[in-house]
Order: C-alpha cells, then structure tokens, then sequence
C-alpha cells in the first residue's frame, strides 16, 4: 500500500491480501448467524416457536422429509397438539424433523375418500425444494399458481391464523391417506390435511 498526497493506492498484493482478510471475516460471521438459526427463533411475526435446539417450530423451517407411515393407531377424540411450551396446539413439525400429529394411522375414518384423486393429483412438486406462496381463498378452496386445494373440513380450526394470501406452504405426501397431501405452513411450523382440487384449466 502506498500513500500519495494523502491518497491511499493499493498494489496488486496489498488488495488480494485485503480481499482475503474480507472473505474470512465474511465467512465468520455468516456461519455464527447459520449456528443461531437466522433469528428464527423469534415469537411472532415470521419468527418460530423456540423450545430448544432441534424442538423449535416454525420461523421458516422446512421438514426435509413428511411423516413416516403409522401402523396402528385411531382417531384422537380431543387432541392437544401443545406437546411443549410455546408450541402450537395444532399438528406441527419440530426443527429436527419430527412430524407431532400424524398418528391416527391408516383407518382413520374421518380420512377415507370414496373417490380418490378425483380431479386428479398435483404435479408441481413435493417435498422441501418446492414453495409455494398463497394467493388466496381460504380453508374451503384456497390456490396457488392456477391449482386449488381444500383443507379437511375436521381440520380448518388448526389452520385458522394462515394468512391465505401470503403465507408459503410445502406440500408432502401423506403416507397414510390416500388421495390427501400435508400442507405444511414454514412461517408457523403447523400443517393440514388438504385435497387437490385441480388445476385454473378445469375451469
């Protein structure tokens, strides 16, 4: 580095070792945000649920994997889902991949379609590397781009603080059911069972 009246003028190698020096402190301080979870642990607005580590809901957070098949189980006549404090008292997946709910196994009654797939079966993607924003509707009927769902009408009181216009979901398979899908809300962690309605072309 040199100084001419006053000006600095940095050589070919003072600027790579100042570059350098930029990179790792960069580096460094992005991976302690990743370490803390982005924030994510915030109540409110945007912000997950915390309880500890890998049992924090919501803030973003997208499963890496649905629920894995439950051989057994019944219909809970009056479920809490709060399994923690601060947690929400509707089906929900921890930060560690653990889906809380998915339980009642595969004769549950209240899930049996007679007609399944009946408009057909969603083929814009499952799974985490596919978000999709909400456009709007509500729990009956609500889309996004051009395809439309329903959530189960047993389940609309759990998903009654989605914002239907704006809220991302990622949809899974549900092992389970047949011809029902898992929307999972990332801003709140909770998800719904939700059929396919079809597509803006049956219209």
């Amino acid at each position: 580095m040199l100084i001419d009246s006053g000006v600095i003028i940095m050589t070919k190698q003072g600027l790579k070792g100042f570059l350098v020096v930029l990179t790792l402190s960069l580096l460094i301080s992005t991976n302690g945000f990743a370490q803390r979870g982005g924030g994510g642990g915030r109540m409110g607005s945007g912000g997950g649920r915390m309880a500890g580590g890998g049992l924090s809901v919501g803030g973003g957070f997208r499963p890496p994997r649905g629920p894995s098949r439950m051989w057994g189980g019944a219909a809970p006549t009056s479920p809490n889902f709060a399994d923690r404090a601060g947690h929400p008292n509707a089906p929900h997946v921890h930060w560690n991949g653990q889906w809380i709910g998915h339980d009642s196994g595969r004769n549950d009654p209240r899930l049996h379609l007679d007609h399944p797939w009946e408009h057909g079966q969603f083929r814009g993607g499952l799974g985490p590397r596919h978000i999709f924003r909400l456009e709007g509707g509500g729990p009956g009927r609500f889309w996004f781009g051009g395809n439309y769902f329903s959530v189960a009408p047993f389940e609309v009181g759990l998903c009654s603080d989605w914002l239907w216009d704006s809220d991302d979901i990622v949809l899974y398979d549900d092992p389970d059911h047949v011809g029902w899908y898992l929307a999972y809300n990332t801003r709140l962690g909770t998800y719904v069972h939700v059929t396919y309605l079809g597509d803006a072309s049956e219209d």
